[in-house]
């Protein structure tokens, strides 16, 4: 069973230790390997080839959705999409406006010559966290899991950036969506990839707050 992260040692020597058995470090490295795969462009070195689910588990129905076909997973009575989420092709994810938002939403030119000079490093740097974190995890051999200060960092906005994806499928606009999904987590049948897609999200946001909060300085 996972332990939240927690601080230990000081200056140099400082670490951020948690429990993840071997399936949650499992489901971790899909998850980041998927997003990697979603921010990398079509073509480019860094993109993985696909990889077929193998199976009905429910890990596999979530891990192999996270691309642009996550919408496969249907959730009940998700809001409607967003208008104008972002300034890019028409068949851009709208997952990647959660990952790299515009930086002007009124002026559609402007944000598009915004993301044509920057998108790219973002995506190289996000690129890079995501294989920070995959390769953190790859090297634990038991349940016990540390990070360095850097890597904690990296790990961090790894987490972040999966949220985002997930949450973009799960159609988490505002506050009362997550009332929502925690209703349908609550009465839906646990082999449902939708309800089993929200266990992940909660555990993930778990995750992640263990983590910012071993982070902060102590007053």
């Amino acid at each position: 069973m996972a332990r939240g992260f927690v601080k230990r040692g000081k200056g140099a020597g400082v670490r951020y230790a948690a429990r993840l058995d071997e399936a949650e470090r499992a489901l971790l490295i899909e998850l980041f390997g998927q997003v990697r795969d979603l921010i990398a462009p079509p073509g480019s070195v860094a993109a993985q080839p696909d990889t077929p689910p193998e199976g009905d588990d429910p890990f596999d129905a979530i891990v192999a959705g996270l691309g642009a076909d996550f919408g496969n997973v249907t959730v009940p009575d998700s809001p409607a999409d967003l208008g104008g989420r972002g300034f890019g092709a028409e068949d851009r994810d709208p997952a990647l406006d959660r990952l790299f938002p515009a930086a002007n939403r009124t002026d559609e030119e402007a944000a598009k010559e915004f993301r044509r000079l920057t998108e790219a490093s973002l995506r190289d740097r996000k690129i890079s966290g995501l294989d920070a974190a995959c390769a953190a995890l790859a090297k634990s051999v038991d349940d016990r899991f540390e990070l360095s200060e850097d890597t904690a960092r990296s790990f961090l906005v790894a987490l972040t950036d999966v949220r985002l994806v997930l949450g973009d499928r799960l159609g988490l606009r505002e506050d009362a969506d997550a009332q929502r999904l925690q209703e349908i987590a609550e009465i839906a049948d646990p082999a449902d990839p939708a309800a089993y897609a929200i266990v992940v999200y909660d555990f993930l946001t778990w995750l992640q707050e263990t983590l910012a909060t071993s982070m902060l300085p102590k007053r």
